[in-house]
């Protein structure tokens, strides 16, 4: 999966996308004008191939949300965990109204889906996760993501859970370093992976895995390691879902042998795709070193992610349901935050 420099397709762009090495395309805000612009665009993408491309993007709300303008502007996730301490029916009936939302508002414009939700805890140590988590507590987390997946669903869209086992009890950045988690299996059990559990056993049809060393575990970080992608991941939790590495131009995924050994030993490990968001040298790199991985298991799984359900955005807006739902997620952020910037990847 691969990110695109501009608003519309260059003929380098169709070239690239025409390659069997290219699977999907993420979007970022350097791609983003307006919803007719948007539309036109993951148009452009899904007509260039049969079986198409999927077109993806991240869109979690608060500091993480790529398309901004006429689009509902959606809180942070940490804001549903605070309402959740303080009335728990009213906080799991808005988070599944702001999973609808969210979803229907990108399935309007043809976007497949969004990597969301985070189901990494709330803790001190991760600056980079902060407000991105939902909650502290792991059986939390689960619940209002389970109600945001549904709401997902139920406008046409897969929900992609991140950042397996969990990015949020390590302070480094994996978009900057590459992060080491030295606690022991069975803690990461009682907590993070609890999250991940109840969500696959929720029916979660994706995750993202994160660029983070466990060292009392393995010695590769999670994107790289057979132990958390096929001992644990699949055969431990009964996964049988699609796998994405997170983006392999962050810091923490940097690999002697560049794009080319990455995508391999991502792939090897047990993803299903590997993302190269902003680096169209290192795409143009795997491409020349093109080796054939597909199965028909891998991409029977990825089939499942193309969206579902669409309707235009002109009756989206017009509908009843959008707009009371929009007024009400809107208002549970009266003073937007500082967004995280185009490069910032998932």
């Amino acid at each position: 999966m691969i990110g695109i420099p501009g608003l519309g397709l260059s003929a380098d762009d169709r070239q690239l996308l025409g390659h069997p090495a290219v699977g999907g395309v993420i979007l970022f805000d350097r791609n983003y004008e307006a919803p007719r612009q948007l539309e036109e665009l993951v148009a452009d993408i899904h007509g260039l191939r049969e079986p198409q491309l999927l077109v993806a993007v991240d869109q979690e709300g608060g500091r993480v949300q790529r398309f901004r303008s006429q689009f509902t502007r959606l809180p942070p996730p940490a804001r549903f965990g605070s309402l959740y301490d303080d009335d728990r029916e009213a906080a799991l009936k808005l988070i599944r109204d702001c999973g609808w939302l969210m979803a229907a508002e990108l399935r309007a414009c043809g976007v497949d889906f969004s990597f969301a939700p985070a189901l990494d805890l709330h803790t001190r140590e991760s600056v980079v996760i902060g407000d991105r988590a939902l909650h502290r507590e792991p059986e939390v987390v689960a619940m209002l993501a389970h109600a945001f997946m549904a709401g997902m669903s139920s406008a046409g869209m897969c929900a992609v859970g991140k950042h397996f086992p969990g990015h949020g009890s390590v302070e480094g950045d994996s978009h900057l370093v590459l992060p080491v988690d030295e606690r022991d299996l069975e803690t990461i059990r009682g907590a993070d992976m609890l999250v991940f559990e109840r969500m696959i056993h929720y029916g979660m049809p994706a995750v993202l895995a994160a660029h983070v060393v466990y060292s009392r575990v393995d010695s590769r970080p999670a994107g790289y390691s057979h132990v958390w992608l096929g001992q644990v991941l699949r055969s431990e939790l009964g996964f049988t879902g699609a796998v994405f590495s997170d983006d392999l131009g962050m810091a923490g995924a940097s690999l002697d042998g560049g794009a080319p050994e990455q995508v391999a030993r991502a792939l090897d490990a047990g993803c299903d795709m590997a993302l190269l968001c902003n680096d169209r040298s290192a795409v143009e790199s795997v491409i020349e070193h093109y080796a054939n991985r597909g199965s028909a298991l891998r991409s029977a799984r990825l089939a499942r992610l193309h969206g579902r359900n669409r309707i235009s955005w002109q009756d989206l807006q017009s509908d009843s349901h959008h707009r009371h739902r929009a007024l009400a997620i809107a208002a549970l952020e009266p003073a937007p935050e500082l967004d995280l910037g185009d490069e910032a990847p998932i």
